[in-house]
């Protein structure tokens, strides 16, 4: 009995330890389950959190994408101003590009006037100092020998002294009697112009050799120093010959202000000479086609007006442009292939008594005068004042004109 006794309690122990460890196995277990759920729980809280967050960013930003598609009418005008603005932009690239020339063709100017050791010349020092905004800048050709005709013209159209100076510092009109030197530097020739500037200080002398048929390179070198000294408007090249109404030519200009590349001037268009025993022969006239032909329209050379972008297309690429025996030919044919409105003005070449005569009495004053037999005033020194008194514009003409 003892025995079955002590098994019995021996089982019983052994049941209660078996008891214990399946407790704390099941407490161990429970513990673990709970705290992977909790984990669970918070990871898929946290997922869920992510997701809101997301949904509300996309939301936010489908929002904002449908609020800019609801706005293409507010695009629209936004482009419409965009394009106003680059029309603008496009209107003022032609002026920029033109300040842009000048400001290169002064620079290199100021080189190409300098001397062979870099240091400026007397001619550019004295240019420098005079650098400044005009209207019009007026080169009077002349030579060494035409004294008296530019005394005819100081004493008829051209203001003297004092005047002169007020007529460029109120109207901004530059008048100059351009001229070369002699072959001989420092000849007679030289002095006496020398010392005629210095008792009129109305020349400008260009570094030019002198002589008929370097005509048109004296024009070049006109137009190149001009530029440089001079930031005008438009330049003119007029012969010592003829008379000049100055307040008719600034308001005929005037009129062409805003046009970027002008070339105003009595337009022709003369037959091209071969003949060698003719004045005006041309030895190139085989360029110009077939014998008998005609040369490209362009401006008889007593006067005419060039706009400053001409004028520093001139300066910029003198070395290059060639020069034909007649002037007003070689200047036509620099512009022949560009983009340039060629203005046929017939006031600018009117005849002399009695054709100016009559239309300045009729209202209408005449920009310049001349016989068309003898390119220029027929015998200029005699009768240019009895031009000037019969069709000019009068004392008060220049000075009350609005330009």
């Amino acid at each position: 009995m003892r025995g079955r006794g002590g098994k019995g309690a021996s089982e019983r122990r052994t049941s209660a330890r078996w008891s214990a460890v399946l407790c704390a196995c099941s407490f161990a277990l429970g513990m673990l389950f709970c705290h992977r759920f909790f984990l669970a729980s918070r990871g898929a809280g946290d997922q869920v959190v992510s997701l809101g967050r997301q949904d509300q960013e996309l939301q936010i930003f489908s929002e904002d994408f449908a609020t800019k598609r609801q706005r293409p009418a507010r695009g629209e005008d936004v482009m419409g101003d965009q394009v106003a603005r680059t029309h603008e932009a496009l209107k003022s690239l032609d002026k920029t590009i033109s300040t842009l020339q000048i400001e290169l063709v002064a620079k290199r100017s100021a080189v190409g006037l300098n001397g062979a050791n870099g240091s400026p010349t007397a001619t550019n020092a004295a240019s420098s100092k005079q650098s400044r905004k005009a209207f019009i800048v007026i080169g009077i050709n002349t030579a060494f020998s035409s004294r008296r005709r530019r005394d005819s013209v100081r004493e008829t159209w051209m203001p003297q002294g004092e005047k002169l100076k007020k007529l460029e510092r109120e109207k901004g009109i530059v008048v100059r009697f351009m001229i070369g030197r002699s072959v001989a530097s420092n000849s007679i020739l030289d002095k006496a112009i020398d010392s005629e500037d210095a008792q009129h200080n109305d020349f400008l002398r260009l570094e030019h050799i002198e002589g008929y048929h370097a005509l048109s390179a004296k024009t070049k070198t006109f137009f190149s120093t001009a530029v440089a000294i001079w930031d005008a408007h438009f330049y003119v090249k007029v012969d010592d010959d003829i008379h000049v109404n100055l307040g008719m030519l600034a308001m005929t200009l005037s009129r062409h202000r805003s046009k970027p590349r002008t070339y105003i001037g009595c337009m022709k268009s003369g037959p091209v000479l071969s003949d060698k025993n003719i004045k005006y022969h041309e030895p190139e006239y085989w360029k110009f086609g077939e014998e008998g032909n005609k040369y490209f329209r362009h401006a008889t050379g007593q006067i005419y007006a060039i706009s400053k972008d001409l004028a520093s297309y001139i300066s910029i690429n003198q070395r290059i442009l060639h020069e034909y025996a007649n002037e007003d030919v070689t200047l036509g044919a620099w512009f022949i292939g560009l983009d340039v409105e060629h203005i046929d003005d017939r006031n600018m070449c009117c005849g002399t008594p009695p054709d100016c005569e009559w239309k300045a009495q009729a209202g209408n004053v005449c920009v310049a005068s001349f016989d068309w037999s003898c390119s220029g005033i027929c015998k200029s020194v005699e009768k240019i004042k009895d031009v000037h008194q019969k069709c000019g514009e009068g004392d008060t003409g220049l000075w009350s004109s609005l330009f």
